[in-house]
């Protein structure tokens, strides 16, 4: 059982940063990969950014190169660095891991880009 916990997510101008927590709970170890998704509204949830247990991270071509994603293995978590956040960045941030076959996902945090 993996209980995930996403936090960092808020309100912030055009050009702003924010860096998203994703903190899995519950009896996993060893967890592979970590992804964070987003849905915006009246949208389909997307595929944001992922990276393994050893580092290798992708990420969506609409986030390359202002987002980052990392993780810290001793603590069960994902983070999302997130820099340059533009208007159509605004969504609803969502932490993602399959264990045991089995997919869990986040709460989800809100990222609102607004002046």
């Amino acid at each position: 059982q993996v209980h995930l916990v996403e936090s960092g997510g808020g309100l912030v101008r055009p050009g702003g940063s924010l860096r998203l927590s994703c903190a899995a709970a519950g009896s996993a170890s060893n967890i592979d990969t970590m992804r964070w998704y987003r849905q915006a509204p009246g949208k389909q949830r997307e595929y944001v950014a992922s990276i393994s247990r050893t580092g290798l991270s992708n990420y969506a071509g609409t986030v390359k190169g202002r987002f980052t994603i990392s993780r810290d293995n001793a603590k069960n978590t994902v983070y999302l660095d997130m820099n340059s956040l533009k208007p159509e960045d605004m969504a609803v941030y969502y932490c993602q891991v399959a264990y045991m076959g089995v997919e869990y996902w986040g709460q989800g945090t809100q990222v609102t880009v607004s002046s």
